[in-house]
Parts: C-alpha cells; sequence; structure tokens
C-alpha cells in the first residue's frame, strides 16, 4: 500500500497544483478573451478603421516589446506566486474602468489605447513569472503532455469567445460581457492565493546582480545558443507577417458582401476548433525524431494555406477551410518549442531568457498590426478602388474588403519565404527528444 500511494504523489497526481493552476487561468482567460473581443468590434463598427482597430493591440504590445528584457531579470528575483496576483489585480482594475466609462457613456477609443497599454506593461512583468512557476510546478517528464493542454485551452478560448462574446452581448450588452470577465478573474485570483503554492527556485548570482548586469546574462546565454536565438528570430519573423494578418482579418471579413460579425465569429471558432484538434494530437502523439524540422515543416504548412484561401476565397467555407489548414498544426509547433526550451534553459535563467526572447521575438508584432491598418486603409483598399477591370478584380474581388483580401496574398508569399529561408538555416540542427541529450544540454541550449 505504501508503494502504491508513492507512486501516486509522483505520477500523475503530482500535477494537481498545476491542473489547478492551469484550469482557473484559462477560465479567466476565457473572460479577458470575451472583453477584448467586443471591444474590437465596439470600435471598429464605430470606426470602420483597421488601423484604428490595430492600434488597440500595438498598445498593449508596446510595453510588453519595450520592457520584457528587463521583466524577467526582475521576475527571477521576485516571488513569482506574489507577481502574478499583483499584476492580475491591476488588470482586473483597469476593466473595471472600462466598465464604468461604459455605464457613463464616456468611452473613447483613447480610454482602450491607455488602457491597454497598461494591460500589456501588466503581461510584461506577469509573463516570465507564470513561465517559470509552470516549471517548477511541472516534473519534466510531463512538458510536452502539459503544452498539449495549454495548446487546448487556449483553443477552446479562441472556439468559445467569439460564441459567448457575441451572446452575453445580445443579453446584456458588453457591461454582461465584463461581469462574466471579472467573475473569471476573482475565482482564477482566489484559486492561486489560497489553494496554490509555487515554490521558489534556489537564489543565486542573480539575488546580487544588478538589474543591467541579469539583462546582459539573459542575453550572453542566447549568443551561445545559436539554434534558440536562430528560432527566435524565425518566430520574430512569423509574428510580422500573423500579426498583419491579425489586422487585416477583421478589416475583410466585416467588409465582405458575405461576411459580417457572424462571419467573422465563425472563422474565429474554426480557429479554435483547429487549434483544439492540433491540441489533442499533441497530447497523445510520440515525441518526434527532430524537433526543428517539424517546427519549420508546421509553420510552412501554415503560411502556405491560410492565407491564400483568405486571399482568393469568396465563400465563408472557404475562409474556415483556410482557418483549420492554417492553425491545426500550430499546437504542434508551439509544444516542440516548448520541450527545447523548458528542458534546456537552467530554471534559475528562465525568466531572464524568457524576457529576452519576448522582446526579440514579439518587437515586430506591433509593427505588423501597424503595417497590415496602414497598408489596408491607405495602400490596398484604395488601390482595389481604383480598379475598374483586370486581373486583380479577378482575383480579389471588388467593393470594400478587396484590399484586405489582396493584402492577404501579399502575406501569404512573404511568410513562405521566410519558412523557406530559415529552413536552410535550421536545416544542419537536430535537436532529438533522447535524455542523454536533454542531460548535455542542460546549462546551455524555445517556446513562442
Amino acid at each position: 500500500m505504501m508503494k502504491k500511494n508513492n507512486r501516486r504523489k509522483t505520477g500523475i497526481w503530482s500535477l494537481k497544483p498545476y491542473l489547478l493552476l492551469w484550469s482557473t487561468q484559462s477560465l479567466s482567460g476565457l473572460g479577458s478573451g470575451m472583453t477584448s473581443y467586443a471591444l474590437v468590434l465596439w470600435l471598429y463598427l464605430r470606426t470602420g478603421s483597421a488601423l484604428g482597430t490595430a492600434l488597440l493591440s500595438v498598445c498593449s504590445y508596446a510595453p510588453y516589446v519595450a520592457m520584457s528584457i528587463f521583466a524577467g531579470a526582475l521576475s527571477d528575483r521576485w516571488n513569482k506566486k506574489r507577481t502574478m496576483l499583483v499584476c492580475d489585480l491591476i488588470a482586473a482594475l483597469s476593466t473595471v474602468v472600462v466598465f464604468g466609462l461604459i455605464r457613463t457613456d464616456l468611452l473613447v477609443a483613447g480610454h482602450l489605447y491607455v488602457l491597454n497599454a497598461l494591460n500589456g506593461l501588466m503581461n510584461t512583468i506577469q509573463q516570465p513569472a507564470s513561465e517559470v512557476a509552470a516549471t517548477l510546478l511541472i516534473p519534466k517528464e510531463y512538458y510536452q503532455k502539459t503544452s498539449g493542454l495549454r495548446s487546448f485551452s487556449q483553443s477552446l478560448t479562441s472556439i468559445l469567445t467569439p460564441i459567448l462574446a457575441t451572446a452575453f452581448f445580445a443579453f446584456g450588452g458588453i457591461e454582461a460581457v465584463i461581469v462574466v470577465d471579472l467573475f473569471t478573474f476573482a475565482l482564477a485570483f482566489l484559486t492561486l492565493l489560497l489553494f496554490i503554492e509555487v515554490p521558489e527556485e534556489k537564489k543565486q548570482k542573480q539575488a546580487e546582480e544588478k538589474l543591467l548586469a541579469s539583462v546582459k546574462a539573459g542575453l550572453a546565454w542566447l549568443k551561445h545558443n545559436p539554434l534558440i536565438l536562430t528560432l527566435i528570430l524565425f518566430l520574430a519573423a512569423i509574428n510580422l507577417v500573423a500579426s498583419m494578418y491579425d489586422a487585416a482579418l477583421p478589416a475583410m471579413l466585416l467588409s465582405r458582401p458575405n461576411g459580417g460579425e457572424t462571419v467573422l465569429g465563425l472563422v474565429n471558432t474554426c480557429v479554435g476548433i483547429a487549434t483544439l484538434l492540433g491540441s489533442v494530437l499533441v497530447t497523445f502523439l510520440p515525441a518526434p525524431k527532430n524537433r526543428v524540422r517539424v517546427i519549420c515543416l508546421t509553420l510552412f504548412i501554415s503560411m502556405s494555406t491560410e492565407n491564400f484561401l483568405l486571399a482568393l476565397g469568396r465563400t465563408p467555407l472557404v475562409w474556415c477551410i483556410g482557418a483549420v489548414l492554417g492553425w491545426i498544426v500550430i499546437p504542434l509547433m508551439n509544444a516542440n518549442m516548448d520541450v527545447i526550451f523548458r528542458s534546456s534553459i537552467p530554471v534559475d535563467m528562465q525568466g531572464r531568457v524568457y524576457s529576452c526572447r519576448n522582446t526579440l521575438q514579439f518587437f515586430t508584432i506591433p509593427a505588423g498590426f501597424l503595417a497590415g491598418g496602414f497598408l489596408v486603409d491607405k495602400v490596398f483598399e484604395p488601390l482595389m478602388a481604383a480598379q475598374t477591370d483586370g486581373d486583380l478584380l479577378i482575383l480579389f474581388g471588388s467593393g470594400k474588403g478587396s484590399g484586405a483580401a489582396c493584402l492577404f496574398f501579399v502575406i501569404g508569399v512573404v511568410g513562405v519565404l521566410i519558412c523557406m529561408f530559415f529552413s536552410a538555416r535550421l536545416r544542419n540542427y537536430d535537436w532529438q527528444s533522447c535524455p542523454e541529450q536533454t542531460e548535455a544540454n542542460a546549462d546551455g541550449i524555445m517556446r513562442p
């Protein structure tokens, strides 16, 4: 009996704290996603500007990119649980402010930009702390399976966000959506506060290091690990394309004759279903022989399918098929990135390395949102509006939304070229899943 109890404590039962954290934080993420979705619709339907809507995401990511490189160094010094609680609380208070502005009919786009910037700053500080907390709570043998769980919750959020946001919006307006958001926050906050103990890693040199020295340590670690650095730059280039996609998608689907709010929600739901299916596959698939090759292949499949079907398609069915093909492989890519990072970076370095990764990998996102919004409003929509005949009208149609479709074709080509370039650079790397290699790289060799 004693042996059985020991096995239970060291087996799947050892995941109980992480599963509790994962489930409640995922529920809170669903509430936050519903509010973000409702506010994007609110702003675009009032302004009709892809650039104005894209600025919401720019304001979220700008502090994240600018401050991430310092946030990880601070995270390595601070208590992980306390950091997560404080950041969650401040983000929730910003949602309360939005609720008050809506109730008094004072909400304008400028308020949303400022509050999104504040939320982005909180996410900057919280993200490396939560990454390290997950590593401390997850036994090494469950890294790939728990990555599948994270992809599962993210995809389920993608499925439910447009459905629930639309339902609650119809029932009680945007105020009802925000109330649900605050309820899910309270559940996650109290669960973390009262029921989850996050162990702290042993403090070593970083406790005495100055902030800039800690940042330099993270950058130096990356400099001596060219595989990780190349993967980060690969994802930075992909993020540029992906953020242009995010900026153009509402502008196209809300404007197309066969589009509208329902179709936008349907395509986003298909994205969620695809990533959900991919997450289930990741959870049960065996470890691949070459994780780097899987990363390159999955990104190539994603870039070479969805963008072109969105550009050339005319019906919701084609757009949904594109969403499924583009996103079903992403959980597989994420899982392999996750295993490489968690298995290779020393725990006491993870906060600093993750923060450097965040700055290098995500600085292209605000640039991509700005570029995508600007190109839709100022370049491709005017270009298509000026067409009276010719191949462009045959390929992308006419009317508002055709310019965004043309942009999707361009970023599809760019995405394929990026994948080809970095696949050639990564061809000689063979990061395998064997325990011997993991141990060999434990003090020196990603995750998006």
